[in-house]
């Protein structure tokens, strides 16, 4: 997301044909929250992941991500790319189930005493059956117990439907609001045009 700020008037703004316009909500928690001890159902682990190879990770970002856009992590070169996930900063977990990753979580420590929940999410298909819940608690432990004294996360109206929910759910309380424009990724050929069905594509 880019870090430059600029307020926009009132009333509506035109967005350039080729390009896609979110509405983006960061959320903050700044308080250790008190976590029950909930554990992975029978057949999922949660690995950290070593040495990631950058065409599986992207592989696996697509899968999970594809439906909601997600496309910053594939429009980057693969030295970008490479220095982003070895980083000492960065912590990738990816959610297994019977040994086939259906599911990411990506810290960001990079920040002092902060962590950042880049990305967390899981594939459709294990969706719905409080598996995030599971996740989301893990998040929270492993930040936390590193020392941290805020964990932030941002969100988009792209994003599930019942994200937003989850996140104020679990704790997180919204402190901005951007808006967030970028060449559609679908048009560039990063994700295929079929990726979100609920976010309309007008061409050039």
């Amino acid at each position: 997301m880019n870090s430059k700020s600029y307020t926009l008037p009132l009333g509506l703004s035109n967005v350039e044909p080729g390009h896609i316009a979110s509405i983006v909500t960061c959320l903050e928690m700044t308080k250790r929250p008190v976590l029950s001890d909930l554990l992975m159902p029978e057949g999922i682990s949660l690995d950290l992941l070593k040495n990631p190879d950058l065409s599986a990770y992207r592989e696996l970002f697509r899968k999970i991500g594809a439906d909601w856009l997600w496309f910053s992590r594939l429009i980057i070169s693969d030295e970008e790319l490479y220095d982003i996930l070895n980083r000492e900063s960065t912590k990738i977990f990816v959610v297994k189930q019977n040994g086939v990753e259906i599911g990411l979580l990506e810290l960001d420590f990079s920040e002092k005493h902060t962590c950042e929940l880049v990305f967390l999410g899981l594939d459709s298909s294990v969706t719905g059956n409080g598996l995030g819940r599971i996740l989301m608690n893990k998040a929270l432990q492993i930040a936390w117990s590193s020392g941290i004294e805020r964990m932030w996360l941002h969100t988009c109206s792209f994003d599930h439907p019942d994200a937003l929910k989850f996140y104020l759910r679990n704790g997180f309380k919204p402190y901005a609001v951007k808006v967030e424009v970028h060449p559609d990724p679908r048009l560039s050929g990063h994700l295929s045009t079929d990726s979100a069905a609920h976010v309309p594509i007008v061409r050039n």
